[in-house]
């Protein structure tokens, strides 16, 4: 390794890993990204091996900063108890976090009662429908903006969002297409709405503070990631479907 290349690595370092490991937020919260293993153990899936390779390329330890919903994730890596994070792509959160392009692209859905009069999309956004949401997750932003009817009910995470629609008689549950169809294999007696109301970008993301220089090695990461094959391979490797791997190049 000559001196500029090392050089290069120790400022990356210093950015990435300012404690000597790549303290990584994991949102077990959503299944596309990460689960929790069994009995509770180390938590494992996409976001996991990403980060490893990452910490791997940095030459230092990686330490899961385990969190269960969106907005903690966000919180973590803008407050500095996490170096990176995997979290979708919104206007709100890019204030404080610097966003690569999406990696993964994922559909963000309603779920209804079997017996519910709703067939399409745009007959949730009506006077007198109530949707349970997870509480800063990216769908709960997306809607926070687009609904102008529907009034809005926020639990703390996606599957108290569903435990929410049902213990208050909601007429909608909005959430990760993934997590819904889990909920409603629980729970017969209610199915999804035909299509998806957003397309959520899910990326990885660090703290502006942490400079541009780490903003862009992390993108060509993450580009990198998707053009080798490592997004596409951990996803079939953790048995994730109805998640697209994001084009190249896009960006957030």
């Amino acid at each position: 390794m000559n001196s500029e290349l090392a050089s290069d690595l120790a400022a990356l370092r210093s950015a990435f890993a300012p404690t000597g490991a790549l303290r990584a937020a994991i949102n077990v919260g959503n299944p596309v990204l990460a689960a929790l293993g069994a009995g509770g153990g180390p938590p494992s899936g996409v976001s996991v091996d990403l980060a490893t390779e990452l910490a791997r390329r940095l030459g230092v330890p990686l330490q899961a900063v385990v969190v269960d919903k969106a907005a903690e994730s966000v919180a973590a890596v803008a407050e500095g108890r996490a170096d990176v994070g995997f979290f979708a792509i919104d206007p709100a959160r890019a204030e404080t976090v610097a966003f690569t392009p999406p990696y993964v692209l994922i559909e963000g859905c309603y779920a209804v009662r079997a017996g519910s009069p709703m067939r399409t999309q745009d007959e949730v956004d009506a006077p007198g429908v109530r949707v349970a949401v997870a509480r800063g997750s990216a769908y709960d932003l997306h809607l926070s903006r687009a609904l102008r009817h529907a009034e809005i009910h926020r639990a703390p995470t996606a599957p108290e969002g569903f435990a929410l629609y049902l213990g208050q008689g909601l007429e909608v549950a909005a959430g990760v297409r993934q997590q819904l169809e889990s909920d409603l294999c629980v729970h017969p007696g209610h199915r999804l709405l035909e299509g998806r109301f957003m397309v959520i970008r899910q990326a990885m993301g660090v703290a502006r503070a942490r400079g541009p220089q780490a903003a862009r090695a992390l993108a060509a990461f993450v580009e990198a990631a998707k053009a080798d094959g490592r997004v596409a391979q951990a996803l079939a490797r953790h048995r994730i479907e109805g998640a697209a791997v994001a084009p190249p190049g896009e960006l957030g």
